[in-house]
């Protein structure tokens, strides 16, 4: 699907997605608790309904009631049919840890975008800790082979690959037959992912030893209880819903919480940095459109914000700096080229470096920007479209990944568009 979307001027009031992040963890650890927890206000979207179709695989059993899922878990089963993971990273890095306790062999597959990415250095990790596991080269597929049990001790790993590695150690470490020791060889990027997995450990009666300067964290044997927990609004979905109200008029985003541990928070900061009109005001985040100005930024802690940024950069006066980048190359795309040749494309310079991307405030002329399959690349183009008109966006439907609802939202607020 082709969108096109025309110069535009918006206004109103919207709600931020659900989390997709804590709705997968909290699918997860629901899943390792014996008994029933309940998951409300959950996000529904291509990668938590992948997370759905391989829990049930493996015998824990959830009904979907309107705004809540009620998940019994705790007993496991072995799969007698491969467990497809679509294209969800966290999905395929978090159930092949959790498949180290399943009993029997598991074979978990991917979607084409997931099975360039790598799962290799978790594989290795998991083997220091006594899983018969494989995977095919760097990458999916992953088998598990008589599983039913984690070892535990030592395991070593980088930090700076994928903090999905170590929050999917972190997710089994409890249940080991001894205590579990996990180092970190390098220093951890995207710390804000590993916090949110230790509050929903907590969250389900799992504690976790942790020392930031040592960078290790420590674990004796638990059992899982179950748990209600409420999904928070999604900080990086609504940093497309803010970006829009700082360069296409005026919006008012509810269902966010400002003491959230998510590190694409940082939204917000550099909104107001840019001098964009920003206002707090009882429950909602009020953005106004507003001359943005250039900025220098390391995006280490929060990778996902390099397409919204950079797009926001285009717009702004000046030239803009963004450092700490290089993971972004192991996405759904290799953002840092896709971002940049989407912005070549629209007229605006822009020069990569190693770790760095240079972008030239300017005029942006009308272009047609393929998405590549990736969700953030489509919705962050949305915004150089609204705010000069005339980007047509390929592959438009891929924000079913994160965000099924998105170019309904933009029409609700008034944005000119056309699917072609």
């Amino acid at each position: 699907m082709q969108i096109l979307i025309e110069k535009s001027e918006i206004k109103g009031q919207v709600q931020s997605p659900s989390s997709k992040s804590y709705t997968i963890r909290s699918l997860m650890c629901a899943a390792l608790a014996r008994g029933q927890s309940e998951i409300r206000n959950p996000l529904s979207s291509d990668d938590t309904e992948a997370a759905l179709r391989v829990l049930r695989k493996i015998g824990v059993q959830v009904a979907t009631d309107g705004d809540r899922w009620l998940v019994n878990g705790g007993l496991f089963q072995n799969p007698c049919e491969d467990l497809f993971c679509g294209d969800s990273a966290a999905t395929l890095r978090f159930m092949s840890a959790i498949c180290a306790l399943v009993p029997g062999r598991s074979r978990l597959t991917a979607g084409p975008s997931l099975s360039k990415r790598p799962v290799i250095t978790l594989v290795q990790a998991l083997q220091r800790g006594g899983v018969d596991i494989s995977s095919q080269g760097d990458t999916a597929p992953v088998i598990v082979n008589n599983g039913g049990r984690f070892s535990g001790g030592l395991t070593e790993l980088p930090g700076d690959i994928s903090s999905q590695y170590i929050s999917a150690l972190l997710l089994i470490a409890s249940l080991a037959m001894g205590n579990t020791l996990i180092r970190l060889t390098s220093p951890l990027e995207s710390r804000s992912y590993v916090l949110m997995t230790l509050e929903c450990l907590e969250r389900f009666g799992i504690k976790v030893k942790y020392t930031d300067e040592l960078m290790e964290y420590e674990t004796v044997r638990q059992e899982y209880q179950p748990a209600k927990v409420n999904i928070e609004g999604d900080w990086s979905s609504a940093s497309y819903l803010l970006g829009l109200g700082a360069v296409g008029g005026e919006i008012k985003v509810g269902n966010i919480n400002i003491q959230s541990m998510q590190g694409d928070r940082v939204i917000l900061d550099i909104l107001k940095k840019m001098g964009a009109g920003v206002e707090e005001a009882e429950g909602f985040i009020i953005v106004r459109k507003s001359q943005l100005k250039a900025i220098q930024a390391d995006l280490k802690e929060c990778i996902d914000l390099l397409p919204t940024l950079a797009v926001l950069a285009a717009l702004a006066e000046g030239t803009s700096v963004f450092t700490g980048i290089q993971r972004a190359s192991l996405k759904e795309s290799n953002r840092v080229k896709t971002v940049k040749d989407g912005l070549k494309r629209a007229g605006i310079r822009v020069i990569e470096e190693i770790d760095k991307l240079t972008i030239q405030g300017g005029q942006p002329t009308p272009a047609e920007i393929d998405s590549y399959n990736d969700h953030r690349i489509a919705m962050s183009f949305s915004l150089l479209g609204i705010a000069s008109g005339g980007i047509t966006i390929k592959g438009a439907e891929c924000v079913s990944k994160t965000y099924p609802e998105y170019w309904n939202t933009l029409r609700s607020l008034g944005v000119k568009m056309h699917e072609q």
